[in-house]
């Protein structure tokens, strides 16, 4: 990989926009792009055209080890998380639905209104995760996001090369495959990784049509998978406008104003179009779960300090690489409209931390920066790659490269601790479920639990999911709830404690388990409520559940048996 990393390199096809701004790639293997219009010819460094280059320079092992060799590192990082914790309460909650989807599907049986609050479409992932789960179990589901990850990565390798050369795309896709929330998320069972897969897939879509003067075709493709990404997690329609941006930015150096503001006006179409259409597919339900959980979000309690704290602590490095880039780009003077492309990939990592610090919560934040990150990337892959590009040609070069190799050790380590931290962030719940078990299998009564996907997920009870409630909604033996058509009521706080005062005085349910957590004032509320009742065993089971994340205290669930 010495030529590769340290020798003057070229991408098979170079973005006009791009064209001698990076060191052109020896490569007998692929042919060169056919010179644009609007293309500055560049030869290659070391010597005239046509020269051959050193030895040193020419060494290289073919561009796709370099690619493979990041994956295999990824992979590694990646699957030593994936048996590290029990379920975290979203992969139950999408898998177990995924499960429910799929059984009224082929049987007709009856299921949640999913769709009114979760913040992605039930029919797009949660089928997918269940499937996974059926042939191999939680370990399957968060294989299968693994290999959405390392397929994120690559696009990432291929849309670098293609716009700022293969030295590029080296160090931007290192740094990006190292990073603690793509480890986590390459071991974690939600929606989060298909939808990075399809924004990334858009974004290479973009960029792979940059020197097609008719790319109407690529703008559909990106479109609909930008549509789909936007489906798959609500929340990644905030970097829609850096699909867009990326879309004209390419496009117009080479093609003028005009045609690139027309790729851009078709790629806002389909995505409208597709989204459009499902929305009037899935009917109000979906309305009401992209309002609930992304447009009318409730704010958190963590000040924004944290938040951004938090997500600097995890992307930092690649966010500090992206802004150099601009700098470099704007001191270097290789052209405004590069130099705005740069800038548009370096506040992309910036738009997932400050809505949330607008909204107060850290929920979700090492989730949501990842996307971001992936765009970032590309920029601090372009501010490595200039650094190195200014060293003298040759040995120097060389050796300049490999020290920016071993300089990788540091986030390499900082992304396998924040990675693990992320992964085992949440209290184990085996023994939980293995006291819970013949409690729920002993009885077909309703069954009150503060955070409920846990179990169901672990019991299989898909058949039964009217007999469930939390302590945020109850659901009723018809499947509507308490406060409405589905479980949307209360998602995202406490439910009303007059409601489940009365159900509980009234003995309906058979078995309450709480762990005054996530719902603590109304846990006390309930708890009161339940020994004044009479109807109940007074804590019949104090189960450990955890230990609490980053310390040795474990959490209890007290659950109560109706007598």
């Amino acid at each position: 990989m010495v030529g590769q990393l340290g020798g003057s390199v070229e991408p098979p096809s170079v973005c006009p926009l791009t064209a001698g701004g990076c060191d052109p790639v020896d490569d007998s293997s692929t042919p060169l792009r056919r010179a644009s219009s609007s293309s500055v010819a560049t030869a290659p460094a070391g010597g005239a055209a046509g020269e051959r280059q050193p030895l040193s320079a020419r060494l290289h092992v073919t561009s796709g080890w370099g690619l493979i060799a990041i994956l295999i590192v990824q992979a590694l990082l990646s699957v030593r998380l994936i048996r590290a914790d029990t379920a975290f309460q979203d992969e139950a909650a999408y898998l177990w639905a995924g499960h429910l989807e799929w059984a009224h599907w082929l049987h007709g049986a009856s299921a949640p209104t999913f769709s009114a609050y979760f913040s992605g479409a039930p029919v797009i992932y949660p089928p997918l995760g269940a499937l996974a789960d059926s042939l191999g179990g939680l370990t399957g589901a968060r294989i299968l996001s693994l290999a959405f990850m390392l397929g994120t990565t690559a696009l990432l390798w291929d849309a670098t090369t293609r716009l700022f050369g293969r030295r590029a795309a080296v160090f931007a896709t290192a740094l990006f495959a190292v990073l603690g929330p793509t480890l986590h998320l390459g071991a974690f069972a939600t929606y989060d990784a298909p939808s990075i897969l399809l924004m990334a897939l858009a974004a290479w879509l973009v960029v792979r049509a940059c020197d097609r003067r008719d790319a109407t075709a690529w703008m559909v493709a990106a479109g609909v998978a930008m549509a789909l990404a936007n489906a798959t997690a609500y929340s990644s329609a905030l970097l829609d406008v850096v699909v867009v941006l990326l879309a004209f930015l390419i496009a117009q150096p080479a093609f003028g104003t005009r045609l690139a503001a027309t790729r851009c006006l078709t790629l806002l179409i389909v995505a409208a179009v597709v989204l459009g259409a499902g929305l009037l597919i899935g009917g109000s339900s979906y309305v009401h779960g992209i309002d609930s959980t992304t447009v009318g979000r409730v704010a958190g309690g963590s000040s924004a300090v944290t938040v951004l704290v938090d997500a600097w602590s995890w992307t930092g490095v690649v966010v500090v690489g992206a802004f150099c880039a601009v700098v470099l780009c704007w001191r270097g003077s290789d052209g405004t409209v590069r130099t705005w492309l740069l800038a548009v990939l370096a506040a992309a990592a910036l738009l997932g931390p400050l809505e949330q610090a607008r909204l107060h919560t850290t929920a979700s934040l090492d989730k949501h920066v990842a996307v971001g990150a992936w765009f970032a990337a590309i920029a601090a892959g372009y501010a490595i790659d200039k650094v190195v590009a200014a060293v003298p040609a040759g040995t120097t070069r060389v050796v300049t490269t490999w020290a920016v190799v071993v300089a990788l050790a540091f986030p390499i380590s900082l992304g396998a601790t924040q990675s693990l931290r992320l992964s085992t962030s949440w209290p184990e719940s085996g023994s939980f479920v293995a006291i819970l078990r013949p409690l729920v299998e002993r009885s077909a009564a309703p069954v009150l639990v503060e955070d409920p996907s846990i179990a169901e997920y672990y019991l299989g009870v898909r058949s039964q999911w009217t007999r469930w409630s939390s302590t945020r909604n109850i659901v009723l033996p018809s499947g509507l709830s308490t406060g409405g058509p589905s479980k949307a009521t209360g998602v995202v706080g406490p439910g009303n404690a007059g409601t489940f005062g009365a159900k509980i005085a009234s003995g309906y349910f058979g078995l309450i388990a709480l762990n005054f957590a996530d719902t603590t004032l109304l846990d006390r509320e309930l708890r009161a409520d339940i020994v004044a009742s009479g109807h109940y065993r007074k804590d019949v089971f104090v189960v450990p559940y955890g230990p609490q994340p980053g310390t040795d205290v474990f959490s209890t669930y007290i659950i109560w048996q109706r007598k």
